[in-house]
């Protein structure tokens, strides 16, 4: 998507500037093209699924920013561990609060906790 197609509605900031981080390095990106469904009832209808922040095509990659709170982390955490057992073909990477705020501050940006003060 990037800078060139209209702005998506990001679900969090931390969102809006990793793709603003993106855009500034000419990396195609996509939000939230995914959904993978990762449980199913007794008749296969979806009960449970995951949807990645992120997709970078050049790299065939999803992204996942996790910079919430701990409870939220853990489920995500184990969405993306039943997503590699079974699409093992996929390839997710988590972002947590740390990387992303590595990130800001090794690029320069405000860290979204100075943002938010």
């Amino acid at each position: 998507m990037g800078a060139a197609a209209e702005s998506p509605r990001f679900a969090h900031h931390s969102e809006r500037n990793f793709a603003g981080l993106l855009d500034f390095y000419g990396i195609a990106w996509e939000y939230e093209p995914t959904e993978f469904i990762l449980d199913w009832d007794s008749e296969g209808r979806p009960l449970q699924g995951f949807r990645p922040d992120f997709y970078l095509p050049a790299y065939d990659l999803y992204i996942e920013l996790t910079t919430l709170n701990q409870r939220l982390v853990t489920k995500k955490n184990r969405k993306v561990r039943r997503l590699r057992e079974l699409r093992p073909d996929v390839n997710v990477k988590v972002l947590y609060l740390r990387d992303y705020v590595n990130l800001l501050m090794k690029f320069g940006l405000e860290s979204e906790r100075t943002a938010s003060a």
